[in-house]
């Protein structure tokens, strides 16, 4: 990913804002963000706000001592627009995200950036 693209996600995330992108060519959704579309080649890119909605595809815990913050979860999400991403489900106990779990993206700030997180749906 060009520095370019990188800036303009993460940007839209330090605005609240979660995007992904479609090729204007052949319609498919695309993440993470591209300079060319994987499905068929084309520049032809735009971005787009997903719905949000998607679905645990699949899950792990990561343990940790509580003193260092605790157990949490990690996390691939099948999104409704057909893109997987990687990121974690919070609301929930770690051990409590299951595959097939629907759910729904937010974006928070940590660290002073946005950041794209999953709430049980």
């Amino acid at each position: 990913m060009t520095p370019s693209m990188s800036s303009q996600y993460q940007a839209a995330l330090d605005a609240g804002k979660f995007e992904i992108q479609r090729c204007k060519a052949c319609q498919q959704a695309i993440f993470y963000p591209r300079e060319l579309c994987p499905h068929c080649g084309s520049d032809q890119l735009a971005w787009e706000q997903p719905s949000g909605k998607g679905t645990v595809y699949s899950t792990t815990v990561i343990r940790r001592k509580p003193d260092a913050g605790g157990d949490y979860n990690v996390a691939l999400i099948d999104l409704a627009e057909g893109p997987r991403m990687m990121s974690r489900v919070e609301g929930v106990a770690p051990a409590e995200v299951k595959i097939g779990m629907a759910v729904q993206a937010e974006v928070v700030q940590q660290g002073g950036k946005g950041l794209v997180v999953f709430k049980a749906a």
